[in-house]
């Protein structure tokens, strides 16, 4: 399988070269040069088959020319040692739970395979330093997913004040560690800075040589072909086998999770479409309402993870639809939900239905819920653990979250936040520290 750039440019590339470049030399970003749909067959045996075995049939399409079977095995086996449960809520209507990984949110299942591809392909190479901008889930995912492997050292840019307590916690929790290969530094700024001076840091090449700077955002396509696996699980579950292919509602700020819901369907998954749902920061959704794309500063929002203003992301969807309006309208809605409305969406899901949501997964659950006037069933998934953001929904429901032992771990460590102006001299300092 080779790789190519959403803006044309360059010739295709290996799967090690996407991975460790991160961003294509045009600016664009890395696809797939094709997506191969699956056989009848394959489908249609995707109901027996566990997490693991469905991992691996999805990932050796990209990866074979590159890892041998045995490994991607064994890169799969130890990556998704977790659950990814599918939990009706109520009639028709379930949530995908990607939050049971290490650090609680979907940000695990394409984090921890991505390094064991990168330490995989790595070769014993010079250390490779791995430059990710987070608006909250990424960049603790990142770190603890490469925390410990050789070769490779983390460096996290994420808002100051801009995340949770909980998220700065386990964004944190290794800059104390001496001789940890993670840090993670708090920006002057708010995420859309942060995700361009990552941008500018791979901009600069004398820079990026200098560091070997490779990329752990979903702007790398490493982290999007791990995310195709949850949506051929849920889709295939049993519980649909005797029911219509069901909506997906994707909570969406940076958009990665939703390309790669796309990809997955292209390649076969039983998926009817997509909602877009997304917080105030909505400009998916008015590009879908008015066909213009205006990015604009992203607004602070209880669901912080999703306070994007320019998705990087959508350059992947408009090159999935090739650039049509009318391709993209086929496919995706978008559904926008102000903080009123996931503040009560809370309360009235654990008041009825016993069922804990956090910020992001109410704001998917209520694009789920609308699908239902079109569909039969429909999918939301639920990206985070409530405990994550315990400081907005406990006083919503009137109780304390219960608080999951990998997370207390994290807030009990040693608080050290390291800051940075919003200057690409300041992150380069950084990374050549």
């Amino acid at each position: 399988m080779r790789f190519v750039s959403t803006r044309g440019g360059g010739r295709p590339v290996s799967l090690r070269t996407a991975l460790f470049e991160g961003m294509a030399e045009d600016g664009g970003l890395y696809m797939p040069e094709s997506i191969e749909a699956w056989s009848a067959a394959d489908l249609a045996a995707l109901p027996g088959q566990s997490l693991i075995e469905t991992g691996i049939s999805v990932l050796r399409p990209f990866v074979a020319d590159d890892i041998p079977s045995r490994t991607l095995s064994s890169i799969v086996d130890e990556a998704l040692a977790f659950p990814i449960p599918l939990v009706e809520i109520e009639a028709g209507l379930f949530a995908l739970e990607l939050f049971h990984g290490p650090t609680l949110a979907f940000k695990d299942v394409g984090a921890r395979v991505l390094a064991g591809l990168m330490a995989a392909l790595h070769g014993g190479d010079a250390r490779s330093t791995i430059l990710v901008a987070t608006s909250g889930d990424t960049g603790s995912a990142v770190g603890h997913a490469f925390s410990g492997i050789d070769g490779f050292r983390v460096v996290v840019l994420y808002p100051d004040r801009g995340v949770s307590p909980t998220q700065e916690a386990q964004l944190t929790m290794f800059n104390h560690v001496e001789g940890a290969n993670v840090r993670a530094y708090a920006v002057a700024g708010t995420f859309d800075d942060c995700q361009g001076l990552v941008k500018r840091a791979f901009a600069d090449r004398e820079l990026r040589q200098a560091v070997r700077l490779t990329s752990a955002n979903s702007i790398n396509v490493g982290r999007l072909l791990p995310q195709m696996i949850y949506y051929f699980c849920s889709a295939a579950s049993r519980a649909f086998t005797v029911r219509p292919a069901p909506i997906f509602s994707v909570p969406s700020g940076n958009f990665g999770n939703l390309a790669a819901g796309v990809m997955a369907r292209r390649a076969g998954a039983p998926i009817r479409s997509f909602v877009a749902a997304t917080n105030v920061n909505d400009v998916v959704p008015r590009y879908l309402a008015t066909g213009r794309f205006e990015a604009r500063p992203s607004i602070q929002t209880i669901a912080n993870a999703m306070d994007c203003g320019n998705p990087s992301n959508f350059e992947r969807l408009r090159w999935l639809h090739g650039g049509g309006l009318d391709a993209i309208r086929g496919e995706i809605e978008g559904s926008v939900h102000a903080e009123d409305d996931v503040r009560s969406t809370i309360l009235r899901v654990y008041d009825e239905r016993n069922y804990l949501l956090d910020p992001h997964s109410a704001i998917a659950y209520l694009g789920a819920r609308s699908a239902l006037s079109r569909s039969p069933t429909a999918v939301f998934l639920a990206t985070a653990h409530a405990a994550k953001f315990a400081e907005v929904v406990e006083p919503i429901i009137g109780r304390t979250v219960d608080v999951p032992a990998p997370l207390a771990a994290a807030l009990a460590a040693p608080r050290s936040i390291l800051r940075l102006e919003a200057t690409l001299d300041a992150v380069a300092g950084a990374l050549r520290g």
